[in-house]
């Protein structure tokens, strides 16, 4: 149909454009304000001739270097570009993680409408606010920064450890915030659910169990959960990888220390050092964990824009999900009543350790804990 048919108005100035769509907004005669994602015209005719020239590239590529360890690239692209390019399937994943983090009220996705969506046009409903990353605009709409970035985490952390349903693209035109005016509340906005990573929960609970290591300082498992993700002999390379900190932050607690300038230099030098290295371990890895570096990487760079890395809170935060999920997964497998009460003994009281383990790190860091500790030390004193 016509576009005068549909609409009272439309934006012919996209509000942006990327490789396969650009998103227009538009007011529809019913009176609503919509997003319109329009798929561009010869996308879908050329992204299989771009698929074979990239795989005829890389196998000249690997000919001519055999150490060449990139052709995961095609596989990834052959699996994900034709599901990224179904607007309707796009569509379902907005519903499917709109409705699995329903508990968290400050997550807002887009509502599709379905009458007028097809596999090349998406209507949703229009959703603007500042980007993730702009922490100009946060400060002048009077946003917390550190909220955004804790609420952030909360997010990604449900969907890898407790659901396995993973947006994938978090990078920051993709992730709004914007302050409610009748509530006061900050608004996380999640747009573009066209590529998800659906992780299996053996793969899942290897993962779990490999960031509460990672947490704990661990090592023998961290050792023993990174070679049961493909990692082998190169385990140190792949906790770096994941935790973006150096082996000797990881060896200390990579919640002990903030990252230092030095640090910094030493992973970036590092990582130009042990290039052969990566390429090796990307090869070896699970197909599931390749769109998590990629999604670890953009989390990372949102923090880094806003001046929050990882603090003792956002690991915290991580290790209540991972003990849930693996609680989760112990008692589905489990056929004894006795057995699972066990479970839920264990992780109510797992949990409980973390809640205490976080009063007595706000109560350190804030006026009253230190009062309180001036109190106790003088009645030491005294006694």
């Amino acid at each position: 149909r016509q576009i005068k048919e549909l609409f009272v108005s439309f934006e012919d100035t996209p509000l942006g454009a990327a490789s396969l769509a650009q998103v227009h907004k538009a007011v529809l005669q019913d009176g609503r304000t919509v997003a319109v994602k329009i798929q561009h015209p010869k996308v879908q005719a050329q992204s299989s001739k771009d698929i074979f020239l990239m795989e005829v590239l890389l196998l000249v590529v690997k000919q001519i270097f055999p150490d060449f360890e990139f052709m995961w690239l095609v596989e990834e692209a052959k699996k994900n570009l034709p599901l990224e390019l179904d607007f309707l399937n796009e569509g379902r994943n907005a519903e499917k993680v709109a409705h699995m983090l329903k508990n968290f009220d400050f997550l807002k996705v887009p509502r599709i409408y379905w009458e007028l969506s097809t596999r090349r046009v998406l209507l949703m409903e229009f959703m603007e606010g500042g980007q993730v990353n702009d922490r100009a605009y946060m400060e002048r709409n009077g946003i917390n920064v550190n909220e955004i970035s804790r609420n952030l985490g909360k997010l990604y952390s449900e969907m890898i450890f407790v659901n396995g349903f993973v947006h994938c693209d978090p990078h920051p035109g993709n992730v709004l915030v914007k302050k409610c005016p009748a509530s006061g509340k900050a608004h996380i906005i999640l747009l573009d659910h066209g590529l998800y990573q659906v992780l299996s929960d053996s793969f899942r609970m290897d993962y779990c169990r490999l960031w509460q290591a990672l947490i704990k300082a661990d090592m023998k498992r961290v050792q023993k959960y990174s070679r049961r993700l493909g990692a082998g002999d190169l385990y140190p390379l792949f906790a770096c990888m994941l935790t973006a900190r150096s082996w000797a932050s990881v060896n200390r607690g990579i919640d002990r220390s903030p990252v230092s300038a030095s640090e910094d230099v030493e992973i970036r030098s590092n990582a130009a050092a042990y290039l052969p290295q990566i390429t090796q371990l990307l090869n070896n890895v699970p197909r599931q964990m390749l769109l998590l570096l990629k999604t670890n990487d953009l989390l990372r760079g949102i923090e880094s824009a806003l001046h929050t890395r990882a603090s003792a809170s956002s690991f915290l935060n991580m290790s209540r999900c991972c003990i849930r999920a693996v609680s989760m997964y112990q008692r589905s497998k489990s056929h004894s009543l006795f057995r699972r009460a066990q479970i839920s003994l264990t992780e109510a009281l797992s949990l409980w350790q973390i809640n205490l383990y976080e009063l007595f790190l706000w109560l350190k860091g804030s006026q009253l804990g230190n009062w309180v500790i001036a109190l106790l030390s003088q009645m030491h004193h005294s006694t």
